[in-house]
């Protein structure tokens, strides 16, 4: 499931792949809609962008069983999650990148929570065109306010994707996040640009 929203004007534009969070509450994934985040994408298609809302596999109406599914709590499999992410938005932006409306050397992905966490494992092993990644609080795990599944793991999975991550990106964690705190997301920048992924800008 996928809503497009394109800017007026004729030929190709730049594709903006924007992908959503993951709920604490496993039973609103199918309830879950690309409407919610229509506003953002209608302020991307009036700069000029092809804004691609992406429902992932197991959220909303989009078919497949769920496949990102980090395991139990005391033992996450992180990085497993994070690539069955980006597999999702590989496919879309392979599926996009033909369409004449769509200049597939030009593509942009951005996500929050789970979808930031998605967007960057996809720049670990990114597809043709892909330029940049926007990471709106990105991270897995979150069980309640202020509590991660295995912090540690989640670090170290930030690490594995940095190791080969070298797209340019701008990472946005706020202070007063309740799902991934100011520590934890230093904690997974420092992680992520001591493998090599040096490309982040704007850390906020």
């Amino acid at each position: 499931e996928a809503l497009v929203v394109r800017p007026d004007g004729n030929g190709r534009h730049p594709l903006m792949l924007i992908s959503h969070g993951s709920p604490r509450d496993v039973d609103r994934r199918e309830a879950m809609a690309p409407q919610t985040m229509l506003r953002e994408a209608e302020e991307f298609a009036r700069r000029g962008f092809v804004a691609v809302l992406l429902m992932r596999r197991g959220y909303g109406q989009s078919g497949g069983d769920f496949a990102e599914g980090y395991g139990s709590c005391s033992h996450p499999d992180y990085v497993s999650a994070g690539r069955a992410s980006a597999q999702d938005l590989r496919e879309a932006i392979r599926l996009l990148r033909d369409k004449p409306y769509v200049d597939p050397a030009r593509v942009v992905c951005l996500g929050r929570s789970a979808g930031g966490f998605a967007s960057v494992a996809l720049a670990a092993d990114p597809p043709p065109g892909l330029v940049a990644v926007i990471n709106f609080a990105g991270g897995r795990g979150s069980l309640e306010d202020g509590e991660v599944c295995d912090q540690e793991a989640l670090v170290r999975a930030f690490g594995v994707f940095g190791a080969t991550a070298r797209v340019p990106m701008l990472w946005v964690y706020a202070r007063n996040d309740q799902y991934f705190g100011p520590d934890l997301a230093q904690a997974l920048h420092k992680a992520f640009t001591a493998e090599g992924g040096i490309r982040v800008t704007g850390f906020v």
